[in-house]
């Protein structure tokens, strides 16, 4: 090692350039953290990764599935019109 370095040109900032990810700290209820890490275990994806796709398909509900209960209002409301 030097006995000292020149540091006058160092940026400062992360060493790596970011994936598109973010990391932060969020508390979460307990039966929902288990609930995401049971099905993940069941579906073979990583409960990060699930709480992430519900969390994008609650930001644009628009391009989530279709869910049983949105099915069932559409019929409903077809069904009164005919």
């Amino acid at each position: 090692m030097k006995a000292s370095y020149d540091f006058t040109a160092a940026k400062r900032g992360p060493v790596l350039k970011p994936t598109g990810k973010t990391r932060i700290t969020i508390f979460l209820d307990d039966d929902v953290l288990a609930a995401f890490r049971e099905r993940a275990a069941a579906e073979g994806k990583g409960y990060q990764t699930l709480i992430n796709e519900a969390l994008r398909s609650a930001a644009a509900p628009e391009s989530a599935p279709v869910t049983v209960e949105a099915l069932r209002r559409v019929l409903r409301e077809e069904l009164q019109v005919a």
